[in-house]
């Protein structure tokens, strides 16, 4: 009596407790809860099934299995990978389950569930895998015969059908890149730039298909400040005008910080840790001809649709001068905010606020903050002397003010007149450092 009222206790304390069910299962339908994480690199024409009754999905979807005693599902799988099973999401007629990552070696396009007695009911279900996905690529501008990465997935190389990366080539040809290595997961693959790569996309075919980038190599539209060619260099009244020296990608860049002067987020130093153009000059009203300087940023490139534009420049900081503290503040603003001259207005009938660096620290003039140090886990960031790409979508990226607050302001395409790269503030506390930052190649590009 005494252990038949122990069992009955331990019922009442546990009544809800989760118990593999016997018997077999049976599944209705198949219901979509999330596809395939959205991304602004995806194709306008892209369509997620979330809610629909599937029979086929892509991996990493979220389903729900809807049938009768599913509680006897014990493993579950995919073509040949394993799904993880959650009891706080199956009941006796739902099972929720993600598809694997994995792509699969074996392709049946069923779904396996097995119970704890072994046995094994099927499904029929088809994973799709997708043409190769492309993130980004490690340095946008790399030289001819450099090794590169594209980080991505689906990066598949099958025995029948290669994997390949081909360049735009000379007259809209291709030009084959040599691949190697693959990721064995598929989410990277390293590759040599072929001579004859010319800017424009790159071109990945998997067994799968094709995916063409959304960047371009070496990618010229939107071009603000090369150094080079647009004429374009710091304008202002104080910050970094171009240099060059043996480590540059092609040409001038700037470089903020000199390997010597500390970081300091209580200061405000221009003279090392900025770079800043603003339009203009001091004629009235303002006509924005002082030769190449004097040109609006919105004379150069079209941000009419900037929701859907992204920033991009090349970075390169030493090992030995790395970054630690401060954001990188990265501040478009228009003419009511600065110009280069005297206020009052333009020939176009704009008021022009004149030169002045007030409206920097004010919170309502939305801005990015970088500051890539914060998410590693030395609190340190450097790039080990290398060029890499860096790439800041508009919409999302300039949305904070000078503390690292969100903004209370809002941009517009009327905002991208001039630009401030300053090195100070930014809301996070690091460690005091003496960094080297060179930048090349600021540019405005669409996403897709």
């Amino acid at each position: 009596m005494a252990v038949v009222a122990m069992g009955l206790s331990s019922c009442k304390d546990e009544p809800d407790k989760y118990e593999v069910a016997d018997g077999l299962p049976s599944v209705k339908y198949v219901r979509c809860l999330g596809s395939e994480i959205k991304s602004y690199n995806d194709a306008p024409d892209t369509h997620y099934t979330n809610g629909e009754l599937v029979t086929e999905a892509s991996p990493q979807s979220i389903l729900c299995l809807v049938g009768d005693n599913l509680r006897s599902v014990y493993e579950i799988y995919f073509n040949d990978k394993q799904g993880i099973l959650n009891s706080s999401y199956i009941t006796d007629n739902t099972l929720i389950v993600q598809i694997p990552r994995s792509v699969p070696d074996l392709v049946t396009d069923k779904i396996y569930m097995v119970t704890q007695s072994k046995d094994t009911v099927t499904y029929d279900f088809h994973v799709i895998i997708s043409a190769p996905q492309i993130n980004g690529m490690g340095n946008e501008y790399a030289q001819i015969g450099s090794t590169q990465t594209l980080t991505g997935n689906y990066f598949i190389d099958d025995p029948g059908t290669p994997l390949t990366i081909n360049f735009t080539g000379a007259n809209n040809t291709q030009v084959k890149a040599p691949i190697t290595n693959i990721a064995s997961d598929y989410t990277s693959v390293e590759f040599t730039i072929p001579e004859g790569a010319k800017e424009g996309p790159i071109y990945v075919t998997s067994v799968y298909g094709t995916t063409k980038t959304s960047f371009y190599y070496r990618d010229s539209r939107g071009m603000l400040f090369d150094f080079d060619t647009t004429g374009l260099d710091n304008h202002g009244w104080n910050g970094h005008s171009s240099t060059t020296d043996e480590t540059a990608l092609s040409g001038n860049f700037i470089q903020l910080g000199d390997g010597v002067a500390a970081m300091n987020p209580s200061a405000w130093d221009e003279q090392h840790f900025s770079f800043v153009y603003w339009p203009g000059s001091w004629n009235s009203p303002e006509n924005y001809q002082d030769g190449d300087t004097g040109k609006r940023l919105t004379d150069l490139a079209d941000f009419s649709d900037w929701t859907n534009m992204a920033l991009k420049f090349e970075m390169n900081i030493p090992k030995d001068y790395p970054w630690s503290d401060c954001a990188l503040q990265i501040c478009f603003a228009g003419v009511d905010k600065v110009t280069f001259g005297n206020p009052g207005s333009d020939i176009y009938g704009n008021t022009v606020a004149g030169a002045n660096n007030i409206y920097m620290t004010d919170n309502s003039n939305p801005r990015a903050l970088y500051r890539p140090w914060t998410t590693t886990s030395t609190k340190s960031f450097d790039t080990n002397g290398e060029w890499i790409t860096i790439t800041l979508p508009l919409a999302s990226n300039f949305i904070y003010g000078w503390d690292g607050s969100k903004s209370s302001g809002s941009l517009s395409s009327d905002s991208f007149t001039s630009l401030w790269f300053f090195l100070a503030q930014g809301g996070i506390k690091g460690t005091e450092c003496t960094p080297i930052i060179k930048i090349d190649n600021i540019r405005v590009v669409p996403n897709k």
